[in-house]
């Protein structure tokens, strides 16, 4: 166990945590999350779920994590879909929103008061595109026309794959750049690596960056996230990184761990 891992947890008083990959993989628990989660509350600190992934709404997190087993309520989630509506409401008021993603995605931003279409029509503002479990031809269709015509283009986050129980599964980065070959145009990201997301999540817990740890499975989201934001940011090889990335990678996390149980030793 290294003195660096060693500070940074027991430093810690908001731990932001990646799910996907980092706390489980498809529908299967990773062992050491419940006693990790335990630990963090033991000690008197704090956590909240902080996640990319735009394809669930809140309350579907919560059933969930609530089906693997780990008691949580609404207010323990941070999302990017959290993150595009504060971004909606200060950029784009008031403005119609093409909304490309599932239809938990769309519902969560209707009840925040983002006027949405699904459909091409006059009065368009912006498109914004999650992570589409539900994706069809007809939405590539229309967001390459709204692209083209220069619309403000917004995407919930870059991650190139989620990590599931049978493999890898397109993300919301690889839908991007399917559409940058038939558009020449890439969105402008809300949710990781920019730090808003976690100095947002940060803001709701009342914590400071030097008080904050980010812990997650990738480096160009999660740890570039931690970095971007002046959190402090542990890499686990449970779910999309690998070692060899790692040593290949311009962005480095403050520690690295095969997954959480390694980290939950700390707090022995």
């Amino acid at each position: 166990m290294s003195a660096g891992l060693v500070q940074l947890v027991r430093r810690a008083k908001l731990f932001l945590l990646d799910m996907d990959g980092t706390l489980y993989l498809g529908d299967r628990l990773f062992p050491h999350t419940l006693p990790f989660l335990e630990a963090i509350r033991r000690r008197g600190a704090d956590y909240l779920f902080l996640t990319n992934n735009s394809s669930r709404g809140t309350q579907d997190y919560v059933d969930k994590l609530t089906r693997l087993g780990i008691p949580c309520k609404a207010d323990d989630f941070f999302t990017s879909t959290h993150a595009a509506i504060a971004y909606l409401k200060k950029h784009h008021p008031g403005q119609l929103v093409y909304a490309l993603g599932t239809a938990s995605f769309s519902a969560q931003l209707a009840q925040a008061g983002i006027p949405l279409t699904h459909r091409l029509e006059p009065g368009i503002g912006c498109l914004l595109m999650g992570y589409d479990t539900e994706l069809t031809y007809q939405k590539l269709a229309d967001a390459c026309q709204l692209i083209t015509q220069g619309l403000p283009y917004l995407a919930t986050n870059p991650d190139w794959v989620c990590p599931t129980a049978t493999g890898y599964l397109p993300d919301c980065g690889a839908m991007a750049q399917m559409l940058e070959h038939a558009t020449g145009r890439l969105p402008h990201v809300l949710g990781k690596p920019k730090p808003d997301i976690a100095l947002m999540a940060m803001a709701l817990k009342g914590c400071q960056p030097a008080d904050t740890l980010l812990i997650g499975d990738r480096i160009y989201t999660d740890i570039a996230c931690a970095k971007a934001a002046g959190a402090g940011g542990i890499l686990v090889l449970s779910g999309e990184t690998k070692v060899s990335m790692v040593a290949g990678s311009d962005i480095q996390p403050d520690a690295l761990c095969n997954d959480i149980g390694e980290i939950l030793s700390v707090f022995d």
